[in-house]
């Protein structure tokens, strides 16, 4: 078991409880934006640094599905104001 690899896949949990928990309404959408491009980052850089190509490609992946999600919450973010 890859240390690594699982600390890339454990950043896409992290970042989609996250997500879930700061949803809403009246929600601060800026410091959800950066929290999730975090997380997301960082699960990227373990996914480079794992051994194993299982866990680098999958975590690689997801990771950047969620970064792309939050570039588009950036990008509405933009548009709405």
């Amino acid at each position: 078991m890859n240390k690594f690899g699982v600390l890339s896949l454990t950043m896409v949990l992290i970042s989609i409880v996250y997500f879930f928990i700061n949803r809403g309404p009246n929600v601060s959408l800026m410091p959800v934006i950066i929290v999730l491009g975090f997380f997301s980052l960082l699960g990227i850089i373990f996914a480079l640094i794992s051994k194993r190509w299982m866990y680098g490609v999958l975590g690689f992946l997801t990771n950047g599905l969620i970064l792309v999600f939050t570039y588009f919450l950036l990008i509405g973010y933009g548009i709405g104001g």
